[in-house]
């Protein structure tokens, strides 16, 4: 949600419905307003509540007010890109209302206000709107009719990006006041609804409508979302000039000078063709193309998955973007062999690179060439997880998580009772990030495969932290240390397969 709007009304401080108390107001749109609250009922957690604007308390909008929460709880418990619906009613007005779960982040419109996104930041936000989006498209179950659901509004300003303490950027889908719930035996044409800027050219003619009236929309955010421009402009912002702009008007060609991959222009504007049939038919068709792009070789601390330790653990806190562009260092790791001491077989080390710029942490991982390619589009997760008795010892945990090939555990440990798990512990917390080099099983070359992976402010605290704490702790029992740590990881991998399957 956004910052609370200052203002007073009968509303506030009311106790609704006996269990939630209003707090303040935090935003209010053409369908009514929102307010933060605490549902006193399971202890004074916050929650957002929608009440329908009283100037629109008719038979029609009641209904469609209704079927906004409807369609929002069925799709959140499928979802979790897709705000989350708990309750619904009406107060003593007879005004209605429904609560959802609170959300404090920023809109996709306001991030890339003054600036485009990063490719890796891209494909990271765009899988998630997919994902959402993919599960509407599948429909829900309906008066024991599966009833797939278009969105008709996809927009940046309908598009929250939160920071989730277990998974990083999060991506949440709003606003289905205006979807569609597809019906068999139901005629949907009707006069227009939506945003004029990005809608699809059927849709403004009030038509009936599908999945890929929504993707037309997703190809005009993501063409925003990477150049910072819109796609199409009209002559004027008029109806009619939005009408002819969607149905005639070519899309601008997206600038050389972002230098990005031929199979993404190409996806976008195939997003943006004029007749649906043009079009990617599904958002799965959709995710298949975005999965086979090569990802950025550096990406920023927004891009990375990190989740705080299970074993000492402090609070999330928001990630900042630091640059990490350093040509030389890329150079001397794709230089790099593999060392004469260390067996050819499917292993994982830490391992740190001098370039011109500094000293890098990196890790180094062994694997089948085809498994390479494979995860060559996966998320990136990584997970420290510190044991302080009976020996000071980290678990560094990276996962390649790919929907197809499933995840690939990447996992080493740092001893901080010794001088070189310490330098590489506090490394880590100096740069933020790290290489991942990779190692073809099959091919005795350097270096082929290199990306990168980010760790979060607060996990950089926490690595400084237990450096400095480990040297005050007594030592002994390594190899016990490391068995707890193993039985850890084995106890975290479902949680972290459940979290990653769900973006």
């Amino acid at each position: 949600m956004s910052r609370p709007v200052k203002t007073k009304d009968a509303r506030h401080r009311r106790l609704l419905a006996n269990r939630y108390q209003l707090i303040d107001l935090v935003g209010s749109g053409a369908m009514g307003q929102v307010y933060r609250a605490e549902d006193k009922l399971l202890g004074g957690v916050t929650v957002a509540v929608k009440f329908l604007s009283q100037a629109l308390l008719n038979d029609n909008m009641r209904e469609r007010f209704e079927r906004e929460a409807t369609i929002s709880a069925l799709l959140g418990e499928k979802s979790i890109h897709i705000v989350r619906v708990r309750d619904y009613g009406v107060d003593e007005k007879e005004i209605p209302f429904y609560v959802m779960e609170y959300l404090e982040g920023e809109p996709l419109n306001e991030i890339i206000k003054f600036r485009p996104l990063s490719m890796g930041r891209f494909l990271q936000l765009t899988r998630q709107m997919c994902f959402g989006m993919e599960c509407a498209h599948k429909g829900i179950l309906f008066q024991g009719e599966l009833c797939p659901i278009i969105h008709r509004d996809i927009k940046p300003s309908n598009v929250l990006v939160i920071q989730d303490a277990a998974l990083g950027e999060l991506v949440k889908i709003l606003d289905f006041g205006i979807a569609k719930l597809v019906q068999s035996g139901q005629s949907q044409t009707q006069s227009f609804m939506g945003t004029l800027a990005y809608c699809s050219p059927e849709q403004i003619e009030g038509k009936e409508l599908d999945s890929r009236s929504d993707i037309y929309s997703l190809g005009i955010m993501m063409y925003e979302m990477l150049t910072g421009e819109m796609p199409l402009l009209p002559e004027n912002s008029s109806f009619g000039g939005w009408y002819e702009a969607h149905h005639y008007a070519k899309p601008k060609p997206i600038p050389s000078k972002l230098n990005l991959p031929s199979a993404l222009e190409n996806l976008i504007l195939n997003c943006l063709a004029k007749k649906p049939n043009d079009r990617p038919q599904t958002i799965s068709e959709l995710l298949k193309a975005l999965e086979r792009l090569e990802p950025t070789e550096v990406e920023s601390e927004d891009e990375t998955m990190v989740v705080t330790p299970t074993v000492i653990a402090k609070p999330s806190e928001p990630k900042t973007f630091i640059s990490k562009d350093f040509p030389s260092a890329k150079d001397s790791c794709l230089k790099m062999t593999w060392p004469d001491n260390k067996p050819r077989q499917k292993i994982v080390f830490p391992h740190t690179i001098q370039a011109s710029e500094g000293t890098f942490a990196s890790l180094w991982v062994m694997l089948n060439e085809q498994d390479i390619i494979n995860r060559w589009s996966s998320i990136r997760y990584n997970q420290f997880v510190f044991v302080t008795t009976p020996h000071p010892m980290i678990l560094w945990l990276t996962v390649l998580y790919h929907r197809q090939y499933g995840p690939r555990w990447l996992p080493c440990y740092l001893d901080l009772k010794t001088r070189s798990g310490q330098n590489f512990a506090r490394l880590l917390r100096n740069t933020g990030c790290y290489w991942i080099l990779f190692f073809s099983l099959e091919k005795n070359q350097p270096c082929q495969h290199l990306m990168t992976a980010t760790i979060a402010p607060n996990q950089r605290k926490n690595l400084a932290q237990w450096s400095n704490q480990s040297q005050l702790l007594q030592g002994g029992k390594a190899k016990e240390t490391k068995q707890m740590l193993r039985k850890e990881f084995e106890k975290l991998k479902p949680s972290i397969v459940d979290k990653l399957q769900a973006l």
